[in-house]
Order: C-alpha cells, then sequence, then structure tokens
C-alpha cells in the first residue's frame, strides 16, 4: 500500500514537471489549485511580478455561512464559480488551468467546469 507522504511526494514532482512550462502574466494568470481532504483553494497568480491577484476557497465566509462541506465536489463548484466572479471584477477572463499534479477528475474537474460556468476561459 502506498502511503500519504509517497502519494504527496509523487504530486509534488508531477507538478514541478508541469510548472516548468506552465506560467502566468498579468494578462493571462495561472490558476493554481490546492486540494486538501477537507477543503479547496484556488488562486490566480500572476507570475511575472510574483503576485496573487484573486483567492477564493472552501474557508471563504462567503461558502462557509451556506454551509456545504468544503471537501467534496459541490463544494469545489462553488469555489470555480467564486474564482470566476473574482476574476471577471478583475478584468480577467483568460486563465492558464494549473492543477497542481492532481489528476483531473473528481473535485479538481468540479471546480474547472465552475470557473468555466462562471466565464473564465481555459
Amino acid at each position: 500500500m502506498i502511503s500519504k507522504q509517497d502519494r504527496n511526494k509523487s504530486r509534488k514532482r508531477r507538478h514541478l514537471r508541469v510548472r516548468k512550462k506552465i506560467f502566468g502574466t498579468a494578462a493571462r494568470p495561472r490558476l493554481n489549485v490546492f486540494r486538501s481532504s477537507k477543503n479547496i483553494y484556488a488562486q490566480l497568480i500572476d507570475d511575472v511580478a510574483g503576485q496573487t491577484l484573486a483567492s477564493a476557497s472552501t474557508l471563504d465566509a462567503e461558502l462557509k455561512e451556506s454551509g456545504i462541506y468544503g471537501g467534496n465536489a459541490e463544494a469545489a463548484r462553488k469555489v470555480g464559480e467564486l474564482i470566476a466572479k473574482r476574476a471577471q471584477e478583475k478584468g480577467i477572463k483568460q486563465v492558464v488551468f494549473d492543477r497542481g499534479g492532481y489528476l483531473y477528475h473528481g473535485r479538481i474537474k468540479a471546480l474547472a467546469e465552475g470557473a468555466r460556468e462562471g466565464g473564465l476561459d481555459f
């Protein structure tokens, strides 16, 4: 059986390999995703300036007060919609999707679909 540390080490190695190719700018920032067992986090990052332009997570007050559990696909979709709304407020429509070394299914896929429904293009 593979331990949790080994899985995370493999994920980090995959993430570094992908990050060699993915780069965010002010015009087209990188939509970074981090998934824990209980929550999911998304950030829009300008790698040129080294700044986070917007962020959203299941710990945000807007989502927390609705009483949803942060570790499921429904919550991930809501985070995707929220990050898309915050990006639209800043005039951002196009992003580069950085799945963080995670497989594109489940919560990661739900977040991406929520962001697309919210108006982001990637």
